[in-house]
């Protein structure tokens, strides 16, 4: 059974990948999730993790790099977290010839983790049924990843317009509440898409049995 290894920004990311995970791939896969706090506390981690990593890898587990772009130039943002990669030794996706293993795979959220959910308008009204039904078909909420100022603060105006949250939105409670809703499949988030085809065209690299918790070179942070 493949493992694949999570590094992300924030426990919210860690609470959405704790339902998304297991719809995307099903039970053939287990997996761990390292929330930082922040995307410049992952960023300054990466290097040493990656380089940990290295020394211990198996050949059936590989890491899956989350994290958000915040408006900025999403091909330097990979290029840095690619460098890093190989800098510790390891092969990343967008650097292996295709059909070949991997080791790492990043990702980006466009512009950030809420977009997804921006992009799942049934599951936003199933978690908060007085939000719109036809909140899709709004022009600002077209095309999630699209959305300027902040997807966070646009989905907390959102709750807070239909009278939810009013002293502030929970990162957490909002991504666990409407991830457990998501359908994959129908996405209209163009960054999430990338996402879930990722993990679906990771190769299967062999049959090795459940890692325990003690396995992970970064249990929990």
């Amino acid at each position: 059974m493949m493992h694949l290894e999570f590094l992300v920004e924030e426990p919210s990311a860690e609470a959405a990948l704790r339902n998304l995970v297991p719809k995307i791939l099903g039970e053939n896969v287990s997996f761990a999730i390292h929330p930082h706090q922040g995307k410049q506390d992952l960023l300054k981690k990466l290097p040493g993790r990656l380089r940990g990593y290295r020394l211990w890898l198996p050949s059936d587990y590989c890491i899956v790099v989350l994290i958000d772009n915040d408006c900025g130039d999403c091909t330097a943002l990979k290029e840095t977290v690619e460098n890093h990669a190989t800098c510790a030794g390891l092969r990343t996706k967008s650097r292996t010839n295709t059909g070949r293993a991997f080791q790492v795979l990043t990702r980006l959220a466009m512009e950030e983790l809420e977009a997804w959910f921006l992009g799942d308008a049934e599951a936003l009204h199933a978690a908060y049924p007085r939000l719109s039904w036809n909140l899709a078909k709004q022009a600002r909420f077209r095309y999630p990843d699209a959305i300027r100022g902040g997807t966070w603060e646009a989905l907390e105006r959102l709750l807070q317009k239909a009278g939810y949250y009013r002293g502030g939105m929970p990162k957490i409670e909002v991504a666990r509440n409407v991830s457990e809703r998501m359908k994959p499949e129908y996405n209209r988030s163009r960054s999430f898409s990338v996402f879930r085809d990722g993990l679906l065209n990771i190769p299967q690299r062999g049959d090795s049995p459940n890692p325990s918790p003690e396995s992970s070179a970064f249990p929990r942070l």
